[in-house]
């Protein structure tokens, strides 16, 4: 029979470091490691262990005895519920530290490569409404909160229109104002909820699968166009053409979509996309190149720093202008169109059609002839015979999705050996184990982490890989 778990309350505990998970870290003079949630490093507090895990222990903030001098008080009325932003209550400037920390301990503990100077974190210039892309949720069920059950005597509307709730699925947390995406985002999405109140649009329920209205995404460029996207569950004529007359009537939308989406999960990449009113795309633009973004599309989600990364990627790679250049997981090819007019030719590599048709759209579009772009499985299409008909590359950059290249392109890599390596990562930790595959061929010559998402825990970074 398993040992059962007894809980232990600790005073005056400082927390000493914050995980890549935005938890605090605390350590007893036992030695023991305790991750607690809604605290910030410096915080001094009293806490209650309610599991253990392997190497440490889970815990419930019970007080903040003494608050951290890098602690602030979040802009966000439903910060700690919903989950988006956990980093709130940190100073901006702490953030940064923490993440720039965070780097360089996985690159010196997980790459076994020898570390340079490790370049100073690039900020961000806005810390909030920062976002061109937000997806929010219908439900009939909305998550309530500790004050609403306690008033039962109160009316509770039950429906909402918000994010789902951390680790439930089925539950969304209604949301009033988001602070990461410009208005008049906010004015869309309270007024999409209004009249669906109004006029009695069915919520969805995700367990019973029934409902009309399932999702809402809005997307904006730095040109100031908006884009939303309404995702029905079953086709109502009547009551979509109302509810999309209104926002037709009510706001400046430069593309409105919808879709009808009866299947069991909400993606879109399988979806036909219809357009209600305007364009069938929003465009951002950055140094003269124009980029079509469609409902589907992939791009970095904070243009700001988007920029602010692409000419990083470009004084990382030190183009001379008569390089072959790989552009593996190109997305709709932005960084390949960015970096054409320094180098000789560029070959977009990446799995998702609909982003390369958007890709070779945009390359000709911008007047760019010196781009290609190919689809496929990038373990499958990146081989030998893909170098055979595209040339010998000398610099590769790569960006892969979280976790990180596959051992296959790895392989491919080590096998093609291109002089340069320019790796952009979203997740270090998978940077720097994909970084100890490729010790015994490169060394690490730069690295520079980015913010492109402030108030959370999350990091860009890029490094540079020369061959030995």
């Amino acid at each position: 029979m398993a040992k059962k778990f007894i809980p232990e309350r600790f005073e005056n505990l400082e927390v000493v470091d914050i995980t890549a998970r935005g938890k605090g870290v605390v350590k007893t003079d036992e030695g023991k490691v305790i991750f607690v949630s809604g605290v910030i490093p410096g915080d001094k507090i009293s806490l209650v262990t309610f599991k253990k895990r392997r190497g440490y222990f889970e815990a419930n903030l019970i007080e903040i005895k003494e608050p951290s001098a890098d602690r602030v008080i979040p802009e966000c009325e439903h910060f700690g519920i919903c989950g988006g932003c956990k980093w709130q209550n940190m100073d901006y400037e702490a953030q940064l530290r923490f993440k720039q920390k965070e780097i360089i301990h996985n690159l010196k503990n997980l790459s076994g490569m020898s570390l340079p100077t490790i370049e100073t974190i690039k900020g961000a210039s806005q810390a909030y409404f920062y976002r061109n892309k937000m997806e929010y949720a219908f439900s009939n069920k909305r998550w309530l909160t500790t004050e609403e059950i306690a008033h039962q005597s109160m009316t509770i509307e039950k429906k909402g229109l918000g994010f789902h709730k951390a680790g439930m699925w089925d539950k969304v947390v209604d949301i009033k104002k988001c602070h990461l995406q410009p208005e008049p985002a906010n004015q869309i999405r309270n007024s999409v909820k209004a009249f669906a109140l109004e006029h009695q649009l069915d919520f969805f329920n995700p367990r019973e699968q029934e409902g009309l209205l399932r999702t809402l995404m809005i997307r904006n460029s730095n040109r100031g166009k908006f884009m939303v996207l309404i995702q029905f569950f079953r086709e109502n004529n009547a009551k979509r053409e109302a509810l999309l007359d209104h926002l037709v009537k009510n706001f400046d939308i430069a593309s409105l979509l919808y879709c009808i989406n009866p299947k069991a999960n909400d993606t879109l990449y399988d979806q036909e996309i219809f357009c209600y009113n305007g364009k069938e795309f929003i465009t951002e633009e950055m140094e003269g190149l124009n980029f079509k973004i469609n409902a589907k599309s992939f791009f970095q989600t904070n243009t700001k720093q988007a920029y602010e990364l692409y000419k990083i990627v470009r004084d990382f790679a030190g183009l001379q202008g008569d390089e072959l250049v790989y552009d593996l997981y190109t997305g709709t090819g932005t960084i390949a169109q960015f970096i054409a007019k320094n180098c000789s030719k560029v070959v977009g590599v990446e799995s998702v059609p609909e982003a390369i048709t958007a890709a070779q759209s945009n390359a000709k579009e911008n007047g760019i002839d010196n781009t290609t772009f190919e689809v496929g499985d990038m373990r499958k299409v990146f081989n030998q015979d893909f170098i055979e008909r595209h040339g010998k590359a000398d610099v590769v950059i790569t960006d892969p999705p979280r976790n990180g290249m596959h051992p296959a392109v790895i392989k491919q890599l080590l096998f093609l050996l291109p002089k340069k390596i320019v790796y952009v990562s979203c997740n270090n930790a998978t940077q720097a184990r994909d970084l100890h595959l490729m010790k015994d061929h490169y060394k690490l010559i730069r690295s520079k982490a980015i913010d492109m998402f402030p108030q959370t825990q999350h990091v860009e970074n890029v490094v540079l890989l020369e061959k030995i």
